[in-house]
């Protein structure tokens, strides 16, 4: 089974089928969204590392890290302790459903980039694939959390607005270690916020 196929039928598991009208326990898409978040875990260095791989030097040189470089159109997910302790549930799906709303057009643009880039590398391109569809179910998670909560989901948008076509291939090389390098924080604190949530509301 191909990696794209694998995804797409561990997303269907793990998004909730939900009935119209049907009461929404927060419990069981708190429940679906943890699962999904810790699979997720296990493959975001993976990803990281397999895409400096591909991208030469510096990029693959061991030890590689620019944590200073960042893109405004996607939120950090470095956050201090008592800053994230501090947050309450609304506050904390609302940002967690900003961020991986981001990240799945900026996995999208990262794909195009590699597909250009390193055409012959089909790994990459599978791995990238496969992240953007978990983002995506995870996102579907945290709205079907937010639902059964009374919160309201915020509307989709258009996050990376007009992209410079005319970006070098470094800059693209960057922009592609900014996103997963931020999947895999962001990966990181979902877990972290939905453990937290799990807590509160127990199945």
């Amino acid at each position: 089974m191909s990696c794209w196929l694998a995804s797409l039928c561990l997303l269907t598991l793990l998004l909730p089928a939900l009935g119209p009208g049907a009461p929404i326990s927060p419990a069981e898409p708190i429940s679906q969204a943890y699962s999904l978040a810790l699979y997720m875990q296990k493959n975001t260095s993976t990803l990281l590392q397999t895409y400096l791989q591909y991208q030469g030097s510096p990029f693959c040189d061991p030890g590689f890290s620019a944590p200073e470089l960042q893109l405004s159109s996607l939120p950090p997910a470095a956050v201090s302790f008592k800053t994230w302790h501090a947050l309450d549930d609304g506050e904390r799906l609302s940002r967690a459903q900003g961020a991986f709303l981001a990240l799945t057009q900026h996995l999208q643009l990262v794909g195009d980039d590699q597909s250009d880039l390193n055409p012959s590398s089909p790994i990459l391109l599978a791995q990238l694939r496969a992240a953007r569809l978990r983002a995506q179910g995870l996102l579907g998670n945290i709205a079907a959390i937010m639902t059964s909560l009374g919160l309201p989901i915020p509307p989709e948008e258009d996050i990376l607005g007009l992209v410079p076509f005319e970006a070098s291939a470094f800059e693209r090389k960057c922009r592609g270690y900014i996103v997963t390098r931020e999947y895999r924080h962001w990966t990181d604190r979902a877990v972290r916020d939905l453990a937290l949530l799990k807590a509160k509301y127990p199945g």
